[in-house]
């Protein structure tokens, strides 16, 4: 799971888009695009979408019982189908390894390729909620960026990993917590958990659990120790890449306390709180911390998979330095940013310590993007 962020707002607010109903017939944001501008295809690793698009796949495969996620889409044609994704995201793999064994540049960086094997259909923003939404924000910067998506393109923002530092155990500069679920909850499936209203996981506001409740009664384990500043930070990105003592360790979102996510407030006045667990890699979409998809930055977007379905495969354009590039990336990641949004993604793009490495890494990248979704032709 992650949390969006776009340059300028990086470590600032995460989009919520709430505020698009459907009391008409849907909107159509997607239409077929038989002549495609496709720029110079750069800026990822065909190994990386290969690995991305198969772990995505196997999802698709695996945990059809995932009514949220695992669907052809919401918002599309009868066209669109979920055998037709899960065949794309299979034909990715199928010519990433073709072309090694051949030796040979990767063809799906080679835009004549691309347009003879896949359909591209050319989704258009939903502008209406981008409106609505900035109407009710406080924030002057957010709001404009939100008046000045352009009719034709969609909203391309960024996030990252949080590069952190901390401790195995609690100091006078590592004073706070990151807490695996609480005793009480541990064995319990999520069903099991949602339907206990005594758990102590939906008891504290973050701010009780920063004040100390749950140290204080010991109940629940402390992970690591971090700072009360970078607590915030992977809270709100929902991914630690953590030091702790020389290793490198990974944590990833478990289970919330049941408040939602206020977009119209700050980081550190936001009453949700996210209960953790170590894992293995940076981890994307998946309904449990089990079986969730290992991720790779440059290839992984996040985004509304509610409407859009898993594992759709995306083409991005933008001007950078005078010239048109494209690259391709699958969306395997959401988050609370995304619900009844249409007109945004969100690339992951790396790990970093904070705004000042992370802006100079992706500071050519824009904040706005022609967008396509690709299907395997049939």
């Amino acid at each position: 799971m992650r949390f969006s962020f776009s340059l300028y707002f990086s470590l600032l607010f995460s989009i919520t888009a709430t505020a698009h109903a459907f009391t008409e017939a849907p909107v159509s944001f997607f239409a077929l695009d038989k002549a495609p501008e496709l720029g110079k295809m750069a800026n990822f690793k065909a190994s990386a979408l290969c690995n991305v698009a198969d772990k995505t796949q196997y999802y698709l495969a695996n945990f059809s019982e995932d009514k949220f996620a695992v669907h052809a889409g919401k918002v599309f044609d009868e066209s669109v189908t979920l055998s037709r994704v899960e065949q794309t995201l299979a034909f990715i793999c199928q010519t990433y390894r073709e072309d090694v064994r051949a030796n040979r540049h990767s063809r799906l960086h080679d835009p004549d390729f691309l347009t003879s094997y896949f359909d591209f259909y050319r989704w258009t923003p939903d502008i209406a909620s981008a409106r609505s939404i900035a109407l009710k924000s406080t924030n002057a910067r957010k709001t404009s960026m939100l008046n000045d998506i352009p009719t034709d393109k969609i909203f391309l923002t960024k996030y990252y990993t949080k590069l952190l530092t901390a401790s195995d155990v609690k100091t006078s500069v590592y004073n706070q917590a990151l807490y695996a679920l609480p005793y009480d909850e541990l064995g319990l499936t999520l069903a099991e958990a949602n339907n206990d209203p005594t758990i102590t996981r939906n008891k504290f506001t973050r701010q009780e659990i920063i004040s100390g409740v749950l140290e204080e009664k010991k109940l629940a384990k402390a992970l690591i120790w971090l700072t009360e500043e970078a607590l915030h930070d992977v809270l709100l990105q929902g991914t630690g890449v953590v030091d702790v003592n020389g290793v490198r360790r990974y944590f990833n979102v478990h289970r919330n306390n049941g408040i939602a996510y206020d977009y119209a407030i700050g980081k550190r006045d936001q009453a949700r709180y996210w209960y953790f667990s170590e894992v293995p890699s940076i981890m994307g979409y998946g309904e449990t911390l089990e079986n969730k998809i290992a991720i790779q930055p440059q290839v992984s977007f996040a985004g509304n998979v509610a409407d859009l379905g898993l594992g759709k495969l995306f083409m991005v354009s933008y001007k950078q330095a005078d010239n048109e590039v494209s690259r391709l990336g699958v969306l395997s990641d959401q988050g609370g940013a995304f619900d009844n949004n249409l007109f945004q993604l969100d690339l992951l793009v790396d790990s970093y310590f904070g705004w000042k490495d992370y802006h100079q890494a992706n500071k050519q990248l824009p904040d706005y993007a022609n967008a396509w979704l690709m299907l395997i032709k049939l």
